[in-house]
């Protein structure tokens, strides 16, 4: 089979980019060919036969080419000219979208659309929602402003985007986003997609309030790797004398919550490592020790060794990897009970969950915790009975339900 990989990103930049970068090479092993599409950027590991990639965009950037973004980011020419080079050289069987909005455009889908009538040839076109896009403007279902939860623009009402500033508080910037937004319900362009691939129960029960979509999702939970490779022994599960949260230190990822927590319990040992905009208040904690960006073994050991984990996100992210990750080695998760998470901690099994954005019951529960650690013990013990799907299972399952369903 023939399976084409389509991202705005074609470097490490985050979940999404992990996702089909594991996807890709397993599927590789397994004996189907990948290529991929998305933007240039020096740093791109993949790519496709012909060099054929749009050029890069910034938003972040200056620049006089900058003027033109309003109009690129609704609807791609460039991304249509580009992928049709693709479809024409590799003739992929599955057209397999991910985070495609703004930079690509869903102007690739009427390409694959176009293809597959110019060609004769049957495209099925599978997405995977790695956020909530194709319901919300801003994917995040919140209002960075006040960091309100918000279900306004999921029946279609996208005013309410520019309206609260959605899109890096800017009126300008949401105002595109809600103008993106309408023009694609309209021609109801996410319909001609054929599977849509939700990675939590949560994120299906979003994208199923619109009908156009409700009888094209499915429902997988992500894959999870065990980071433990041929010839490396278990890391020990000594120590258990610190709480961790790795991540990126943001308000979304509710990192100010859980330093007012750590503020409130001068007595409980913390250990962060991540980065991000608020780094600096990271660091103004005591009892706080930050150890910056980790990957790999120093990752993996972090986690393996502390007590339990917290996971404080203040959005509905849909199936985070650093709790599926945390039990993987043993950790319990105290978690928010907002988006997916719930869906991965067994609470009073494997971890505890708290009510998103409440720092007092979140200092509670950690607490309670930290002052039982046969309870936590016990968690860690449940952990190893979870089964997660290995990256070989989940493809097994994508093939099957995804790629080739009835």
């Amino acid at each position: 089979m023939k399976i084409l990989m389509v991202n705005k990103f074609l470097y490490p930049n985050g979940g999404s980019e992990t996702y089909i970068f594991k996807l890709g090479e397993q599927l590789q092993i397994m004996g189907h060919r990948i290529q991929y599409f998305g933007m240039e950027h020096e740093g791109r590991i993949v790519g496709n036969h012909v060099e054929s990639y749009t050029s890069d965009m910034d938003f972040h950037g200056g620049g006089i080419g900058k003027l033109l973004y309003p109009f690129k980011i609704i609807y791609s020419v460039e991304a249509r000219k580009k992928i049709r080079l693709v479809l024409e050289d590799f003739k992929p069987d599955v057209v397999h979208l991910n985070n495609i909005n703004f930079q690509l455009t869903p102007s690739v889908i009427y390409e694959i659309r176009a293809y597959e009538k110019r060609r004769r040839k049957r495209v099925r076109i599978v997405y995977t929602a790695h956020d909530y896009q194709w319901v919300c403007p801003n994917h995040m279902m919140r209002v960075p402003a006040t960091g309100e939860i918000c279900f306004a623009c999921r029946g279609g009402d996208y005013k309410q985007c520019s309206k609260n500033r959605c899109i890096h508080n800017s009126r300008v910037k949401s105002l595109i986003g809600a103008m993106e937004a309408k023009y694609y319900a309209k021609r109801k362009t996410y319909g001609m997609v054929d599977v849509i691939v939700c990675p939590s129960e949560f994120m299906k029960k979003q994208l199923d309030t619109d009908p156009l979509l409700a009888d094209k999702t499915v429902m997988m939970h992500n894959f999870i790797s065990t980071g433990i490779h041929e010839g490396e022994s278990e890391i020990p599960q000594n120590g258990k004398d610190y709480v961790v949260y790795f991540g990126r230190f943001s308000e979304e990822k509710g990192t100010a919550t859980l330093l007012k927590a750590c503020r409130a319990l001068p007595e409980i040992p913390f250990v962060f490592a991540g980065t991000g905009p608020l780094e600096s208040l990271v660091n103004d904690v005591p009892n706080v020790e930050n150890r910056g960006f980790l990957q790999g073994e120093a990752l993996r050991e972090l986690i393996a060794r502390a007590r339990f984990s917290v996971y404080p996100s203040e959005w509905y992210e849909n199936c985070p990897f650093s709790v599926m990750e945390s039990q993987l080695y043993g950790t319990p998760v105290l978690a928010s009970d907002l988006g997916g998470a719930p869906e991965l901690v067994q609470a009073g099994r494997t971890g505890d969950l708290f009510r998103g954005g409440d720092a007092q019951e979140l200092t509670e529960h950690i607490r309670a915790l930290w002052e039982d650690p046969a309870l936590c013990r016990e968690y860690s013990e449940n952990c190893k009975n979870i089964k997660f799907d290995t990256i070989r299972e989940y493809c097994d399952k994508i093939i099957k339900n995804v790629y080739t369903r009835t």
